[in-house]
């Protein structure tokens, strides 16, 4: 079951991995699992960008300070589940997620899985960003990596197998 009151906005603004048929479908698919997951109430929005590896190492040094490429970014518009609302369409804004396609296909080969599976479980992992969870903590991090784990399940995509202990 999908909630259709879940608008989620794919941009691909990169050009260095062809994009798969399918995968635009499997980032709503996972937005929506996730959601529906969390019991979220009401209308929302997130926004999910394909980058390259060169374009997430800017965002990340501009609004991290980390010079590095990573695999995925999230920019909660929220706290403490409080979140902006579309006027237009009356749906809480949750934030965007920034996806290097670049990186999510490099892990995919380095882990054994999947592109569809690295990207979905990254979409997962910054969505539940967005809502408000973290992973700085040994606790909150085993939370976190059950719930992707569960969302992963839930779409029918491979179990991970060598997440556990890395960041």
């Amino acid at each position: 079951m999908t909630n259709d009151k879940i608008r989620v906005v794919i941009t691909n603004s990169q050009k260095a991995v062809k994009i798969p048929t399918g995968m635009r479908m499997l980032v709503r698919r996972c937005c929506n699992a996730v959601l529906k997951m969390e019991q979220f109430e009401g209308p929302a929005e997130i926004s999910v960008t394909f980058v390259d590896n060169e374009q997430i190492k800017e965002l990340n040094t501009q609004y991290r300070e980390k010079p590095i490429e990573t695999d995925v970014l999230s920019f909660p518009m929220g706290s403490d589940g409080k979140y902006d609302i579309d006027p237009t369409t009356g749906a809480q804004i949750l934030g965007d997620v920034v996806i290097s396609m670049e990186k999510a296909l490099e892990q995919s080969d380095l882990y054994g899985h999947s592109f569809q599976r690295e990207v979905g479980y990254l979409t997962a992992h910054s969505v539940l960003h967005l809502l408000g969870y973290d992973h700085m903590e040994p606790l909150e991090k085993v939370r976190m990596r059950e719930k992707e784990e569960y969302v992963m399940d839930m779409l029918g995509l491979e179990a991970s197998q060598g997440y556990i202990g890395e960041e």
